[in-house]
């Protein structure tokens, strides 16, 4: 389970690459602020995404977990949310597949725990598409929710969003055999993710290529680069 990313390009070369498949004069909205580069995203932390909004896109914050299924929340008393999505076939999930809540999530690196034996078991292991951390997205769902994510807290109204997994590839079967997010590479399938029926994009809930991504860090928290 991906629990930890990273996204450190500036903002000015997300809106860059965005503007790819903004629609010919359409506005890519900005909502984010002064946005620093984040180098350790963690669940029900806030972190930007890329939706369609009424201007056109919109890269805006939200926090990072979606809904919970009811039946894993009987007797508890917050929802911290579900990060990762692979059940596409639960009603729960499936009344966010339309397009008005489908969203991109951008990251330059994203963790996965060491399954293998030995004193890193546990401990991150960093994938990237390369060492230079070039900007892709995951393929993500989002909504508006009043739920209580912590105690402290109380009740509150968030935007959230959760990604979708699949197999791993080879790369990260290595290290981590059950999955991995589902991560949409080039700027067709940024905008198909964003504009099409479901039914036309189950073919990207797939895993990358063998030979797509390569560790870029062990044992660390945080991903700089």
């Amino acid at each position: 389970m991906c629990n930890l990313y990273a996204q450190t390009k500036p903002q000015d070369a997300m809106r860059r690459a965005f503007a790819q498949i903004a629609d010919e004069g359409a506005l890519l909205e900005d909502l984010t602020g002064n946005l620093p580069p984040m180098p350790g995203i963690w669940p029900d932390y806030p972190a930007p995404i890329l939706r369609r909004g009424a201007q056109g896109l919109q890269l805006s914050l939200a926090r990072w977990g979606m809904p919970s299924p009811p039946q894993f929340l009987a007797g508890k008393r917050t929802d911290p949310g579900v990060t990762n999505i692979r059940n596409l076939a639960s009603p729960h999930w499936q009344r966010w597949l339309r397009v008005a809540h489908r969203c991109l999530v951008p990251f330059t690196s994203f963790a996965e725990p060491d399954s293998r034996p030995g004193p890193t078991k546990g401990k991150p292991v960093w994938f990237a598409l390369g060492p230079d951390r070039p900007l892709a997205c995951f393929a993500g769902i989002c909504t508006e929710w009043t739920s209580t994510r912590k105690v402290k807290e109380g009740e509150v109204t968030v935007q959230a969003f959760g990604f979708l997994t699949c197999d791993p590839n080879r790369e990260v079967a290595h290290i981590h055999p059950k999955a991995m997010p589902v991560i949409l590479t080039r700027p067709e399938e940024w905008r198909d993710w964003l504009t099409k029926p479901f039914d036309l994009l189950r073919p990207l809930q797939r895993p990358l290529p063998d030979g797509e991504l390569e560790i870029v860090l062990e044992a660390a928290h945080e991903d700089p680069a």
